[in-house]
């Protein structure tokens, strides 16, 4: 069962988060050729965490799966879940 465990430091309160589990899970499923109905999306929001050393909003991603991985897929699931930042 491929699982993409998402966190942010950011809260998640008012957010559409239906949209958000509904959007990764079709994503997931596509992008590394299982079925919908095997991918499960877990969202976590307010986890304390830095990166680059600040707590500036920041969002971890980890995706498991049996089988469908490798760096072909790897860069598209990155480019599919990266929001572009600016630098500092």
């Amino acid at each position: 069962m491929p699982c993409l465990n998402l966190s942010t430091n950011v809260s998640l309160d008012g957010v559409d988060t239906s949209a958000i589990l509904s959007e990764a899970s079709k994503t997931v499923a596509r992008l590394i050729g299982k079925p919908e109905a095997y991918v499960m999306i877990v969202l976590k929001g307010s986890v304390p965490m830095s990166f680059g050393g600040t707590e500036q909003p920041a969002a971890y991603g980890e995706l498991v799966s049996i089988g469908g991985l490798n760096s072909d897929v790897n860069k598209k699931l990155s480019a599919a879940f990266t929001i572009p930042c600016c630098p500092n």
